[in-house]
């Protein structure tokens, strides 16, 4: 082995001339690397334009859901605690504004005494008080029978029905706001006061309502 040989070179290669032998890296390492590096970019651009399409069809991508959101939760909250609907604003009338007439369609005697001296202690206007017209003289099997114009169908007959429970509630002919108690023959007596003031105090108070708010959100 020549003198020039660099070690370890196992007496492969021999030196003719005044050069080393150059040692070239592997050709097949460096494309590898190459295709790495340029996967690596054409990955990252995807992944760019990607973000980039979901801005453009979201309208401004987690802002701008975020600002639905709290838009929404807004909406929420306002109508949760606004009025109520104008329907239902129109508070009834109190019972000072009512005049009730009370008769009797049973045979018992005193009954629409007692019962219209009753409404006129809860408040109620006292019309007039007797005995049934014929044609509902003991022909009432209830409790009673609550007759009032077609207007006062919602209105000042719910008020009076809180006095009677179980007495239905019929409009007929008369022009006039005053109402009629026909006693029938399964009465016993008013509603219980404190019963009846509160049904009154829930029907007659102003219609307008305030939700608590909702966290929704």
């Amino acid at each position: 082995m020549s003198m020039l040989t660099p070690p370890g070179m196992g007496g492969q290669y021999r030196i003719t001339g005044d050069k080393y032998p150059r040692m070239r890296p592997s050709r097949r390492r460096g494309r590898l690397a190459a295709a790495a590096v340029a996967s690596a970019a054409v990955l990252g651009l995807l992944g760019w334009g990607t973000v980039q399409l979901i801005d453009v069809f979201t309208g401004g991508g987690g802002d701008a859901m975020a600002a639905g959101r709290t838009t929404d939760c807004r909406t929420k909250t306002a109508a949760g605690a606004g009025q109520a609907p104008a329907a239902q604003a129109k508070s009834l009338p109190a019972p000072g504004r009512i005049t009730v007439n009370v008769y009797n369609a049973t045979p018992r005697s005193g009954l629409a005494k007692q019962t219209a001296d009753e409404l006129r202690r809860r408040g109620f206007r006292i019309g007039k008080v007797g005995n049934a017209a014929k044609e509902y003289d003991k022909k009432v099997k209830g409790p009673g029978l609550l007759l009032g114009s077609p207007a006062a169908q919602d209105t000042s007959l719910r008020v009076l029905a809180t006095q009677l429970s179980g007495a239905p509630l019929r409009a007929d002919a008369r022009e006039g706001a005053d109402l009629d108690l026909i006693i029938g023959a399964a009465f016993k007596t008013l509603t219980r006061q404190q019963t009846a003031d509160k049904a009154v105090t829930t029907l007659t108070a102003p219609g307008t309502t305030t939700a608590p708010a909702k966290k929704a959100c």
